[in-house]
């Protein structure tokens, strides 16, 4: 653990405990309360009970909903032996407090993990290494910044007798071997591969958690080959696949973009692909997000700002907007002092403390207005002129990857294509307490038009499934052809027979949603790191 972990903790107990109740403006409810004095026998686990919520009450999104610190008792918060348990079950309940009306159910309601929040969680830092890293590095997934410790590979299947692969991760020891999105994987270590029964899933779960797998795979143009893969570490990069399509007598640019990592790993990459597109005459975009589930809010501005034209340079992009209590902290000398925020200190990049007024910045200082939380377009590069902007999505877009989506529907003609996606329009920063980073929904983002309540995801404008028979950009791919279609004839059609770009030959409809059975844990989230001081 890190030592200025530690002291983060103990002082932050200590300010709470000394405390009085404050009155503050302008939130109507004191949000700093005076907690029983602890026990002097109190546990590390009981005291980091103690600041999960008191961090809440001033930080969560929604803490007007949260109940007084006794009514709430943290501490009864004791039913698992495991400590990190208990933390996560005082999360749950924290995020469960505030309904949205239009669902009435509350914001982080999860239909799919009902005993999970949806946008909130914690994770354990034992070795100082980065929380995300560490959580997304779980079951040797590829992490938000591409690091992999895997095959690279995630499959689904679209009958019992029929699996594909969903994915390749770019570098990874599958790319290397030349697999690619939408071969049918026949054999798995010579046992057939098949989703027959839960026995057959086991056979290629067990194999996938192993050092070496062989592979018998069928292309879809029907050549069949052998690979036999070797689990590695590499760095990815965040693009599936980019290309150059054909619809009628425009050009489109395609990209299968994965996820939205920092800004400095993204910049060059993002920027080259751009400058390509404009060079080749591109009039029309595809932005392929269907598994992209986020990242850096900071990333995602930048390629928002590589598509929009120049003429929208200086308006607004979007607004974050924090709780009422944090907006007023920055006209309020007598609320940074009492705040806990005050105990988190800021770090530059390199791990060292930001320097402040003579004295090491903390997140007290930071300016969480709606005037210091707007943020406006600043044209990137030469691609301009762009008439649609079409986006493939599914439930698996969230976060980072709706925020693009959303930021340019008020300014440019933006369809979506696909399934809806997941509904995160929160973005968080990470509280450090003890040897926990916690990540609760810290903010919500609107766009220039006030929108940006799409808690229950953001609705298609052209249905599709999910095609894992092709490849990222086939022009054949089922919601590839749906959006070459619209580019083509500026109409919404439900059903794709073939456009001038493809084949003579009819594209097969896929009857069903694949069902993914190998799929790597991904990151799904939207992450502020920029810190405008007061």
């Amino acid at each position: 653990m890190k030592v200025h972990k530690l002291i983060a903790l103990t002082s932050f107990i200590l300010l709470i405990y000394s405390c009085k109740k404050s009155t503050i403006t302008p939130d109507p409810v004191p949000i700093i309360e005076t907690p029983p004095p602890p026990a002097p026998n109190s546990t590390r686990t009981q005291l980091t009970l103690d600041s999960i919520y008191i961090y809440a009450k001033e930080a969560y999104l929604w803490n007007d909903a949260l109940p007084s610190f006794n009514a709430f008792n943290p501490r009864g918060y004791n039913s698992f032996d495991a400590p990190i348990l208990n933390l996560e079950d005082e999360l749950f309940d924290i995020t469960q407090f505030k309904i949205n009306p239009s669902t009435t159910k509350p914001y982080e309601y999860s239909a799919e993990h009902p005993s999970s929040s949806k946008y909130s969680y914690l994770v354990e830092d034992n070795n100082g290494s980065s929380a995300v890293a560490q959580t997304y590095q779980k079951q040797a997934s590829v992490t938000l910044d591409g690091d992999g410790d895997d095959f690279g590979i995630d499959l689904s299947s679209i009958s019992s007798s029929d699996i594909r692969v969903k994915l390749v991760s770019p570098s990874s020891p599958a790319a290397d071997a030349g697999v690619v999105r939408g071969d049918r994987i026949l054999k798995v270590n010579g046992k057939t591969a098949s989703a027959a029964s839960q026995n057959a899933l086991n056979d290629i779960s067990n194999a996938f958690d192993g050092n070496n797998i062989t592979l018998n795979i069928r292309r879809v143009n029907g050549t069949e080959y052998t690979k036999d893969l070797t689990r590695r570490s590499y760095t990815s990069s965040s693009v599936y696949k980019k290309s150059i399509l054909t619809s009628g007598s425009k050009k489109v640019g395609y990209l299968s973009y994965a996820r939205f990592s920092t800004l400095p790993k993204s910049r060059a990459e993002l920027e080259t692909i751009f400058a390509d597109f404009a060079s080749q005459g591109v009039t029309d975009l595809i932005l392929d997000f269907r598994y992209n589930g986020g990242g850096y809010v900071e990333t995602a501005e930048h390629m928002t700002n590589l598509i929009a034209p120049s003429a929208k340079s200086g308006s607004v992009m979007y607004v974050e907007f924090y709780n009422s209590w944090m907006q007023g902290l920055k006209n309020s000398a007598d609320a940074k002092a009492k705040s806990v925020l005050s105990k988190q200190i800021l770090y530059n990049s390199s791990g060292q403390p930001i320097q402040y007024e003579g004295r090491n910045a903390n997140y007290a200082d930071i300016d969480y207005s709606v005037a210091g939380n707007t943020y406006k377009f600043e044209k990137v590069g030469s691609l301009n002129n762009i008439n649609n902007v079409i986006f493939i999505v599914s439930g698996n877009t969230a976060s980072a990857s709706e925020l693009v989506i959303n930021s340019l529907r008020p300014h440019m003609n933006v369809k979506l294509v696909g399934s809806k996606t997941y509904g995160k329009p929160v973005g968080f920063f990470p509280i450090t307490i003890d040897k926990y980073s916690i990540y609760m929904s810290n903010f919500n983002i609107q766009n220039s038009a006030g929108q940006g309540n799409y808690y229950d995801g953001l609705p298609v404008d052209i249905s599709g499934i999910d095609d894992v028979t092709h490849d990222f950009g086939d022009a054949q791919e089922n919601l590839t052809a749906k959006a070459l279609a619209y580019i083509t004839n500026g109409t919404i059609v439900s059903s794709v027979k073939n456009n001038t770009s493809m084949s003579t030959s009819a594209v097969t409809t896929p009857s069903a949603e694949p069902i993914h059975i190998i799929k790597s844990p991904s990151f799904n989230g939207m992450i502020e790191t920029r810190r405008k001081l007061n």
